[in-house]
């Protein structure tokens, strides 16, 4: 007689090894990062610069923004090899770094997914 409440068996989050849970709140904490960045960018930088005739905000919020994004993707490349995802779960991470509101989403379900919330 077999239990299903097998370990090897169960589905659920594993217990995180401190490189993983390293790797993920470095994770959210780009994530977040960038995705402030990129409204700064839409709704700040850009109408000022296009609307106000004042590209200052985005001399300096566009160039920040593009190296946070880069980190970011390092973040994301550190996780995903930690976790050993597909390499599409990777390109999605990837592409949502560069659509408002959608890294705070990708954040929100990488960690509920691996924390088990």
């Amino acid at each position: 007689m077999t239990s299903s409440a097998d370990p090897a068996t169960s589905a659920g989050p594993q217990p995180l090894t401190p490189a993983i849970r390293g790797a993920l709140t470095r994770y959210r904490v780009i994530a977040y990062v960038v995705g402030v960045m990129l409204l700064l960018l839409l709704f700040v930088a850009m109408p000022l610069k296009y609307l106000g005739d004042n590209p200052g905000a985005m001399n300096v919020i566009g160039p920040l923004h593009g190296f946070l994004y880069v980190v970011y993707l390092l973040g994301t490349f550190d996780l995903f090899r930690r976790v050993r995802w597909s390499f599409p779960r990777l390109v999605l991470m990837a592409v949502a770094g560069t659509i408002p509101f959608l890294s705070f989403y990708a954040e929100r379900k990488t960690s509920h997914e691996l924390l088990g919330h």
